[in-house]
C-alpha cells in the first residue's frame, strides 16, 4: 500500500482505486506533492513537479529562489520565505521573527495506524492500513515536523495529520498548524460546502471556484451550525454517478478553516486545519504539538462514490463501542412534550403509555437538576431536584425499568449559569476577560475547561449521577458558542491556547465517561447540530442532527449530513405538529418514514397526541426493527434532491451483498394534472431478479424485475394525493 523508491526518492501510497505520490527534490530536500488521483502503475512521475522548467530548483537557479517557492507544489507549505500562497504552517520565534522552511530528513513505513495523543482519530490494524511518517526539520529554528499519512485498504481514503516537536533550546510560538494540503493544477472546479444556521444545518452549497481564496470556517469554539469542517472540489460536470471529486473532512470539534485558493499561475491549493483566529501555542524546548486528522477522499465516480467512501471509513474505522454495529433502542424524549414542566408523575405517565406502544427507552431532558425551572439558572449544579423528581432519581429509573424500558438523561456539562451555586462559589471558573463584562448567551457562560480542577469537578458531578441509578443513555448538550476568551488559569502568553485546550478537555471528559461507563449509549448534541463532526463520532455513535424535527426541513438537513456521515449517526425523531420549529403540519406517516433514515425515536407527548397518530406508532416501530439493519449497514445512494428540484426527494439503501434495498420517496409539493413519476434505481446487481413491494401504497401490485431493468428503465411512483406524502419501497432478491 505504501512504497518508497530510493533511487527516485518518491513515495507512493495506494488504495484500491487511487494513488497519492510525494517526491523529494533538490539538494535541500524539498518535499513536493506530485499526484493524487486515479491509481497509477508507475511510481516515478516526478515530471509533474515541473522542476525541469524555469525557475528550476534553487541549486540550479538560486537567483530565483523566491519564484521557485511561489510556484513549487509543496506537500506541506510554510510561510514567510517567499511562497505567497496560503501556507499550512507559521511559527514565531522567541526573538519575534516569522518564517520557516521544511526539509526532508527521514521516513518510516508502519503497518497499521498509530494513535494521535489526546485526539480522536480513525484507527486500523496492520491488515487494514499502512502509515507513512515523513520526518522533516527546520534546523535554523530547532524544529522537527512529522507528516503522517495512512492509506486504508478497504476504502479509497487517505488520512493526514501533523506533529511538531521543539528540538531546540528556546521556546517558539505556533501561530498556524494546518493538517493537510493539496497543490494541483487548476481544473474547472466547483467548491462544495455545507452551510446553514440553527435549525437548518448542513445545507449543500455548490459554487464555481475562482481566483483568490474561497473558504468556510468557524471560530465559535465548535465546528458550528453555520459552516461545516468539510470541503470538496469537484469537476464542473460532476454528478451523483460521475465526475472527479477531491474532498476533505476534519476530525475535530472546534475552530477550523477549510479553503481553496486559485493562484496567479492557475494552480489550486486546497487546505484544512485549526482556524488561526486567536490561535497561538507556546512550545517549550522538548515539547510537541499534535494537530488533528484530516480525512481525504478522491474519486472519479461522483458523489455517490465519495459518500460511500466516507461512510465505509467512519463505520469501520472511527465509530467505537458496543453500539458500533448494533441497533439503537427506540427512545422517547420528553423535551418537546413538556419542556421544563414535568415531575415524576408526568414522566411515568409518558413512559407507561410509550411502553404499551413498543417504545424502548425514556429520556429525561433539561430541567431535572438544581433549581432549573427555566433555561436561566442552575447549569453547573448537577444534583437531582427532588421537588420535581419525587422519591429521587433511582426510584424514577427503577419504575421505568419495571415497564421494560431503558432510561436516559440529559446533561450540559460545559456550561455554567450566573444564577447557580457553582458560579457563586467559583466565578473565576467561567471563561472571561479580566475587567470586561461577560457576554451571556441563553443566560449562561462557558466553563473554563482549560483548568483541571474545573474538569474534575464537573466530571465527578456527572459521573455521580450516572453511578446512582441504572442510566443507559446520555445526551451531552452544548447550547452556546464560546466568547470572552480568557482564562485565569493560563499565563498571558498562553491565552491563545484556550480554544484548542477547551476541545482537548471535552475529548478528555468524554473519553473518561465512555471508559467508566462503557455500556452507555452516548449521543452528542450542540443546540441541535452545531457539533456534528468526526471528532464527536469517535466518542458517540450518534449525534443529534438538528433541533428542527420537521419532516420537510429534515430532507435538506439529512441530505447534507448523509453526504459525509452514515445514516446510523444521525439522531432523527418523530415529533408533534404543528412543528415546534416552523409550525408546519405534516402527515404522521411521513414523519416516521423520514426519521427512519436515522436513529429513529419520538419527541412528543404520547398521552396527548391524536389517536390516529398514536395508533401508527407500533407499526412504525415494527418498520424500524424490520429495516434498521439495512439502513444502518447498507450503501447509501442519492436518487433525487429536493434542494435541487424543489418538488420531491428520493434516496436508496442497498445491502452490501445486493440482495435487499429500501427506497424512500417524499413528495413535498403535489402538482396539478400530473401522472406518476419515474425514478431510476441504483446499486443493484443487474443479473439478479428482485421483488418490488410498495409497502404503504394501495392498489399497486408486487412485481418482479431484473436488476438490469430497475437500474436502467427504473420504476414508476404513483402520484400521491396531497403535499408532504411519502412512499416506501422494499426490494428483495427473488
Amino acid at each position: 500500500m505504501i512504497t518508497y523508491s530510493e533511487k527516485e526518492r518518491v513515495f507512493k501510497l495506494d488504495t484500491a482505486n487511487t494513488s497519492y505520490i510525494i517526491g523529494i527534490v533538490d539538494d535541500e530536500n524539498f518535499i513536493g506533492h506530485v499526484y493524487y488521483g486515479k491509481k497509477l502503475k508507475d511510481i516515478d512521475v516526478t515530471y509533474l513537479l515541473k522542476t525541469w522548467e524555469y525557475p528550476f530548483v534553487p541549486s540550479k537557479n538560486n537567483r530565483e529562489r523566491c519564484s521557485f517557492y511561489d510556484l513549487f507544489p509543496f506537500e506541506y507549505p510554510t510561510g514567510g520565505m517567499g511562497d505567497y500562497r496560503e501556507s499550512c504552517f507559521e511559527v514565531k520565534t522567541a526573538s519575534g521573527h516569522f518564517g520557516s522552511m521544511l526539509s526532508y530528513v527521514s521516513h518510516e513505513i508502519i503497518n497499521g495506524k498509530p494513535k494521535l495523543e489526546g485526539l480522536p482519530a480513525t484507527f486500523g490494524n496492520e491488515d487494514e492500513c499502512t502509515t507513512l511518517k515523513i520526518v522533516c526539520e527546520d534546523k535554523y529554528i530547532g524544529m522537527q515536523v512529522e507528516l503522517l499519512y495512512t492509506a486504508f485498504n478497504d476504502t479509497d481514503v487517505i488520512t493526514r495529520s501533523v506533529k511538531v516537536i521543539n528540538t531546540g533550546k528556546e521556546h517558539f510560538y505556533l501561530t498556524k498548524v494546518f493538517s493537510a494540503c493539496l497543490d494541483m493544477d487548476r481544473k474547472d472546479f466547483d467548491m462544495v460546502s455545507l452551510n446553514g444556521s440553527w435549525a437548518r444545518e448542513r445545507h449543500i452549497q455548490r459554487k464555481a471556484l475562482g481566483y483568490g481564496i474561497q473558504k468556510v470556517s468557524s471560530f465559535r469554539g465548535e465546528s458550528s451550525h453555520q459552516n461545516h469542517p468539510f470541503i470538496a472540489l469537484v469537476d464542473r460536470n460532476t454528478t451523483q454517478e460521475n465526475g472527479e471529486i477531491y474532498a476533505m473532512n476534519f476530525v475535530y470539534s472546534g475552530n477550523f478553516c477549510a479553503q481553496a485558493e486559485v493562484s496567479q499561475f492557475d494552480y489550486v491549493r486546497m487546505s484544512m486545519g485549526i482556524n488561526t483566529q486567536n490561535f497561538c501555542w507556546k512550545l517549550e524546548s522538548g515539547e510537541s504539538f499534535q494537530a488533528p486528522e484530516v480525512v481525504m477522499v478522491y474519486t472519479d465516480k461522483g458523489f455517490d462514490s465519495m459518500t460511500q467512501n466516507f461512510h465505509r471509513l467512519y463505520k469501520k474505522h472511527l465509530i467505537r463501542g458496543q453500539y458500533k454495529n448494533k441497533k439503537r433502542p427506540v427512545l422517547i424524549n420528553n423535551w418537546e412534550a413538556t419542556y421544563f414542566d414535568f415531575n415524576t408523575k408526568k414522566l411515568l405517565s409518558i413512559a407507561q403509555e410509550a411502553s404499551k406502544l413498543g417504545i424502548e427507552m425514556l429520556v429525561m431532558d433539561d430541567g431535572w437538576f438544581g433549581k432549573r425551572s427555566f433555561d436561566n439558572c442552575a447549569l453547573g449544579d448537577w444534583k437531582v431536584n427532588e421537588e420535581k423528581i419525587e422519591g429521587g432519581l433511582k426510584n424514577l429509573v427503577d419504575e421505568v425499568n419495571k415497564l421494560g424500558m431503558k432510561f436516559g438523561i440529559w446533561f450540559e456539562p460545559e456550561m455554567i449559569s450566573p444564577d447557580s451555586d457553582l458560579y457563586r462559589a467559583h466565578p473565576d471558573w467561567a471563561l472571561a476577560i479580566p475587567g470586561r463584562p461577560g457576554t451571556e448567551s441563553r443566560q449562561q457562560f462557558v466553563l473554563d475547561l482549560t483548568r483541571k480542577e474545573v474538569v474534575d469537578c464537573v466530571y465527578e458531578q456527572v459521573a455521580s449521577i450516572l453511578r446512582s441509578a441504572n442510566i443507559e443513555y446520555v445526551k451531552w448538550d452544548m447550547n452556546r458558542q464560546l466568547s470572552n476568551i480568557g482564562s485565569y488559569g493560563l499565563e498571558a502568553d498562553r491565552q491563545g491556547e484556550i480554544y484548542h485546550r477547551y476541545v482537548l478537555a471535552v475529548y478528555e471528559m468524554q473519553d473518561r465517561l465512555t471508559k467508566e461507563f462503557p455500556y452507555l449509549l452516548l449521543e452528542n448534541c450542540s443546540g441541535g447540530g452545531a457539533r456534528f463532526d468526526p471528532g464527536m463520532l469517535y466518542f458517540s455513535p450518534q449525534i443529534w442532527c438538528s433541533d428542527d424535527t420537521d419532516a420537510i426541513e429534515r430532507l435538506e438537513i439529512q441530505e447534507g449530513t448523509a453526504l459525509i456521515y452514515p445514516l446510523s449517526t444521525m439522531g432523527a425523531h418523530v415529533s408533534d405538529c404543528p412543528n415546534h420549529a416552523v409550525g408546519r403540519v405534516t402527515p404522521f406517516e411521513t414523519r416516521g418514514i423520514v426519521a427512519l433514515a436515522g436513529t429513529f425515536g419520538y419527541e412528543l407527548d404520547v398521552t396527548r397526541i391524536p389517536k390516529e397518530d398514536k395508533d401508527m406508532i407500533p407499526s412504525q416501530i415494527e418498520m424500524y426493527h424490520k429495516y434498521n439493519d439495512l439502513v444502518r449497514e447498507g450503501d447509501y445512494y442519492r436518487i433525487a434532491s429536493y434542494s435541487q428540484n424543489h418538488q420531491y426527494d428520493c434516496w436508496q439503501i442497498v445491502s452490501e451483498d445486493k440482495t435487499e434495498s429500501l427506497v424512500t420517496f417524499v413528495q413535498v409539493m403535489n402538482r396539478a394534472n400530473y401522472k406518476s413519476r419515474r425514478i431510476i434505481l441504483k446499486g443493484l446487481d443487474e443479473d439478479k431478479k428482485y421483488k418490488v413491494v410498495f409497502t404503504n401504497v394501495k392498489d399497486v401490485e408486487d412485481c418482479v424485475y431484473s436488476g438490469d431493468t430497475l437500474t436502467k428503465a427504473g420504476i414508476f411512483i404513483p402520484n400521491p394525493w396531497g403535499d408532504f406524502k411519502s412512499v416506501l419501497i422494499h426490494i428483495t432478491e427473488v
